[in-house]
């Protein structure tokens, strides 16, 4: 049986608002790394090291539940592609995948009773670990060839610097959160 804590039910308004919320944040920030990027002249090394794209997903879940960071984890790559064309379209669909699923799993972690960087670590690795699935079938299994094998391991070494902010950030920012919500009560 899991252990779990008591988390106030979110209205429909404030599940909406949060994923708005999440996406807009998914969508601006990488932006903001990339205008940084393009001013330092290191381009999108600076967003592909920091992982902007993924804080505003997994808060997203651990805050408002799994159907909000599901959606926004769906939406964000798709509106970002829309308004910038980023990320790219071959990793568009493997975005997709991942950010729903870190928006899912780290959603369904909401009530576990479990210190908050244990959370972020199991969405990070569910959502690597299906982006990866996902890239390894569509390569082996319907031989696509736009985006190489390689790219799961290469993400994984150029984004760690982003992982291990998302470790240090993401159980302040939640515990923040949760604080002030319960003053405010």
């Amino acid at each position: 049986m899991t252990n779990t804590s008591v988390k106030r039910k979110l209205s429909v308004k404030t599940q909406t608002l949060a994923t708005i919320g999440a996406v807009a944040g998914a969508v601006i920030l990488p932006q903001l790394f990339h205008l940084m990027g393009a001013v330092s002249g290191l381009g999108t090394a600076l967003g592909e090291a920091f992982l902007p794209m993924h804080l505003p997903i997994i808060l997203a879940g651990l805050l408002a539940g799994p159907y909000v960071g599901a959606i926004a984890g769906v939406l964000s790559p798709l509106i970002s592609f829309a308004l910038t064309g980023m990320p790219g379209a071959a990793m568009l669909p493997f975005m997709m995948i991942e950010l729903c699923v870190y928006g899912l799993s780290s959603g369904l972690l909401r009530s576990v009773k479990m210190p908050t960087i244990a959370k972020v670590v199991i969405a990070q690795l569910a959502g690597r670990g299906i982006r990866a699935i996902a890239i390894l079938i569509a390569v082996y299994a319907f031989g696509s060839n736009s985006i190489p094998v390689a790219v799961i391991w290469n993400s994984i070494v150029t984004g760690i610097f982003g992982i291990v902010l998302q470790w240090a950030f993401i159980p302040l920012i939640v515990y923040r959160a949760e604080n002030r919500n319960d003053k405010a009560e």
